[in-house]
């Protein structure tokens, strides 16, 4: 067993730990942000960090009504501008909160009068330091250089934190019923696409929040199988990447039991009619495979338990093509970016 596939066991527990040990500092974050009543929301991140902002974004924009905006760290540490961020919630994602990109972004938003909101696996790094409030995400080490389980818990601080400031109370309750559905998750069957991807290019699709899941698959694909992966939004598309699509070529569709299911389906199954084999995670295909999944109880959190069961097919298929997935080459767990 790798590295990387205890860590991915390991994630409902991590998950757990989360939610029994993050209220206070959630709780207390969401009340100054309650207080705040920004109209808006900016993220810094890079890497499987910036993909769980993507996804806090739709989470933002569905559930808060707020629109949320990454931008761009390289704007405050190489270029040296000042942005205007006064009355905005800054949130920073960094597993390590060492990168001196985010950090130095972070404290310059703060700096213009935005509320920072650290969430990192390290509540004593640097980011953590210059954020007004930090959020640990109690994963526990991750020693593997692809993060699973870092990624995972950021998502569910970062959903937990926005649906306190709107006291949701449905999403409160999925997010406390998701260590079982996890579980359940990583017991899914994914072994059917192994044999489908055996090249060197492969698409993943999403929509909503599932675009984000669709993000991170693709980057797991590349760090750990040395596969060119892209993602794409299903609604993209076909404006012009389907351009490439031959016979047989591999096709993940990421879909949650959301108001975007339908269509992502009937993208699916229109890729199949042009050669694609195609395996999706919904059971309203018609042509393309369904993959088994999970759902949770709301369709917010449906997203994060469809991760859980790609992580470990993406580890069998790096271990199939004889690659550690715990050392991709050229990479380290921790990349500072100036």
């Amino acid at each position: 067993m790798t590295q990387m596939r205890r860590e991915i066991l390991e994630i409902p527990s991590a998950v757990d730990r989360l939610l029994s040990q993050g209220e206070t500092a959630i709780q207390r974050a969401a009340r100054q942000a309650r207080d705040l009543n920004s109209s808006f929301l900016v993220s810094v991140a890079r890497g499987s960090s910036d993909h769980a902002c993507t996804y806090l974004k739709y989470a933002s924009e569905l559930l808060l009504g707020r629109p949320m905006a990454s931008v761009g760290p390289s704007v405050a540490s190489v270029y040296g501008a000042k942005l205007n961020a006064n009355g905005a919630i800054c949130v920073s994602v960094s597993q390590s909160g060492e990168s001196p990109d985010i950090v130095t972004m972070t404290e310059a938003l703060r700096e213009s009068g935005a509320m920072t909101v650290a969430i990192t696996n390290n509540s004593a790094s640097r980011l953590a330091e210059v954020a007004d409030a930090t959020l640990p995400i109690h994963a526990g080490p991750e020693l593997s250089v692809a993060a699973t389980k870092t990624f995972v818990t950021s998502l569910v601080a970062g959903l937990w934190f926005l649906a306190e400031i709107k006291r949701d109370t449905d999403v409160l309750a999925a997010l406390k019923s998701l260590p079982t559905h996890l579980e359940n998750a990583n017991t899914c069957d994914w072994s059917a696409p192994l044999d489908a991807i055996t090249g060197q290019s492969v698409f993943t699709l999403g929509r909503g929040t599932s675009w984000a899941i669709s993000n991170e698959a693709a980057l797991k694909f590349k760090e750990t199988c040395l596969i060119h992966a892209e993602s794409y939004s299903s609604a993209e598309v076909f404006h012009g990447p389907v351009s490439i699509v031959e016979q047989d070529f591999p096709v993940i569709a990421f879909a949650a039991a959301d108001a975007a299911e339908d269509s992502l389906a009937t993208t699916a199954d229109q890729l199949v009619g042009k050669g694609a084999t195609v395996f999706a995670t919904t059971d309203k295909v018609t042509s393309a495979t369904t993959l088994p999944f999970v759902r949770t109880d709301h369709w917010l959190t449906d997203p994060i338990a469809t991760i859980v069961s790609f992580y470990g097919m993406v580890d069998a298929i790096a271990k199939k093509r004889g690659i550690n997935p715990d050392a991709p080459r050229h990479l380290n767990k921790v990349t500072k970016t100036v």
